[in-house]
């Protein structure tokens, strides 16, 4: 079985899906990191980010693999944790170059669907009910106001980096929305059977509780 979450940086649909495959027991897959994995090993290697080439030679090359479940899961590549190095903002400015690569994003869909054909899956990213998994038993799409999505990324920024600003913030935001919703290939986009929820005023509590209510089916059993 298969759950599909869907939406924009800060809608809150990471956390959901980490809180969602606790509760079910199902397995998480964070798709968002599998990119940044392959933007973090193109860095490291000193690969031109134009090349489109050298990237999808670089992304069947590496080998990506979770460890750990839900809150706890980590990272790696080809053996190396790098679970805190690809939530760094030089990986976060560079990896639109990695999801932007129609190549590079048919080997990481090859790869999301094998994961999810192991068992029970909760998968979060942008394409996950619209590409990857049509199928899926249940999609949902979380939004929320740009404003609120900056603040609550500023609120999980600022303990770490005192330079960051909500401005800095908020500018990064509009600037990946307008990149994942206008790329040519697999763009952010709801489907027409994702279940649309507004997280803009809602607690993450909220949010779950809407949700699972949507998963009676499932939390019954």
């Amino acid at each position: 079985m298969i759950i599909a979450i869907d939406g924009p940086a800060g809608s809150g649909k990471s956390t959901i899906a980490k809180m969602l495959a606790k509760r079910l027991g199902f397995r998480y897959l964070d798709t968002g990191a599998m990119y940044r994995a392959i933007t973090w090993k193109a860095m490291q290697k000193g690969i031109n980010l134009e090349d489109k080439d050298a990237l999808c030679h670089i992304a069947d090359q590496t080998k990506i693999e979770f460890q750990g479940r839900d809150e706890n899961l980590d990272v790696f590549v080809d053996g190396v944790n790098v679970t805190k190095e690809i939530r760094l903002p030089s990986v976060t400015n560079n990896i639109h170059y990695i999801s932007d690569t129609p190549g590079v994003r048919q080997r990481m869909v090859k790869l999301q669907r094998k994961f999810a054909s192991e068992g029970n899956t909760v998968a979060e990213g942008r394409d996950m009910g619209t590409v990857v998994f049509p199928q899926a038993e249940r999609k949902f799409f979380l939004d929320a106001d740009v404003e609120e999505r900056a603040r609550r990324r500023y609120v999980e920024f600022e303990p770490a980096n005192k330079k960051i600003s909500y401005n800095d913030v908020i500018k990064d935001i509009e600037t990946r929305d307008r990149r994942d919703t206008t790329r040519n290939n697999s763009p952010l986009v709801k489907g027409d059977d994702a279940i649309y929820i507004n997280t803009t005023k809602l607690s993450i509590e909220e949010v779950f509780g809407i949700i699972l209510k949507e998963l009676e089916f499932i939390v019954k059993k």
